[in-house]
């Protein structure tokens, strides 16, 4: 790793600098709400520390986002930038549930 590497980032600063949220304290709140899970945990804690490799699954309005951090950024960069920090892990076309 280069000098001045991260290797780690507060899950509330990760969700903004990835464009998951508008503000950091969206992401916060997220946090504290209970409706971010990092590995299939459940974290509460807006200071936890997320890794590259870690599995967040995040509840959304309409959706549920599952990402594997593969980065991080010191500055909240453009749209590009933010999709380089992810891979999305959800599938491109879930299938319906069937109702029986």
């Amino acid at each position: 790793m280069a000098p001045g590497e991260v290797n780690r980032q507060r899950i509330d600063k990760w969700l903004w600098h990835a464009r998951m949220v508008r503000t950091r304290s969206d992401a916060a709140s997220l946090v504290q709400a209970g409706y971010v899970r990092v590995n299939a945990a459940k974290v509460t804690a807006q200071g936890h520390a997320v890794r590259p490799g870690d599995v967040i699954t995040l509840a959304l309005d309409r959706s549920v986002r599952i990402l594997k951090v593969e980065g991080f950024c010191e500055k909240r960069g453009d749209a590009a930038a933010a999709r380089k920090l992810y891979l999305d892990l959800a599938p491109e076309n879930p299938v319906p549930e069937s109702h029986s």
